[in-house]
């Protein structure tokens, strides 16, 4: 059976996404699509946003994209995900909007994708859209990520999907804030696991 097709190639745009979690999203998107928009928090340079987009648009959907494009800690210069390209050098400030825009006008899902260039948390104060999912995958420090999950989980609606990026058991291996607030949701009874692929969890609004 044919793929899905992306317009473009995902390894071509930056991110830290394996492709089976890429085409996880696409699969969630395109069936949470029929419930509401979707909504992704940490659009970087738009690998997230060519999977979901892509979902919503074969699934007649809205995908909104929140990031202030300014990176997270470890993308700052001297860190070890720091990028040279997305240095803005008038603003001494790393700036990943553009490239986000340039993924989406050669995905040609500029009509599908609607980026909002805001801070999660203050964004969430004064959303009342109701969201057929939401993809967590923003600031991962412990703090971020607790106001990520309590200002975006109570909109995903009944039968929609909070997903979460980076979820790592052993602390060996990775932060630890994504998977707490994986745990947080189950333990609330208000979301029930689906099967996760690599390190991307899938959670069902009950």
């Amino acid at each position: 059976m044919k793929g899905p097709d992306f317009g473009i190639d995902p390894d071509a745009v930056k991110g830290f996404m394996h492709p089976d979690e890429g085409r996880r999203l696409y699969e969630l998107a395109r069936r949470a699509s029929a419930l509401g928009p979707c909504l992704e928090i940490g659009s970087y340079c738009g690998k997230s946003s060519l999977y979901l987009g892509s979902g919503c648009r074969d699934g007649g959907g809205l995908l909104f994209t929140v990031d202030h494009h300014r990176g997270s800690e470890e993308h700052q210069p001297g860190e070890a995900y720091h990028d040279p390209d997305l240095f803005d050098s008038l603003t001494g400030r790393m700036d990943s909007l553009p490239a986000l825009r340039h993924t989406l006008h050669a995905a040609n899902l500029e009509d599908v994708v609607v980026p909002v260039v805001a801070r999660s948390f203050s964004l969430a104060k004064v959303w009342t859209m109701p969201l057929g999912l939401v993809f967590i995958d923003g600031g991962h420090s412990h703090a971020a990520a607790l106001a990520d999950y309590r200002g975006w989980a109570p909109h995903v609606v009944v039968g929609g999907y909070l997903v979460i990026h980076d979820l790592f058991d052993d602390p060996a291996e990775g932060g630890q804030a994504p998977i707490e607030i994986y745990r947080l949701a189950i333990a609330s009874g208000l979301f029930e696991a689906a099967p996760r692929t690599r390190t991307l969890g899938v959670l069902m609004r009950q």
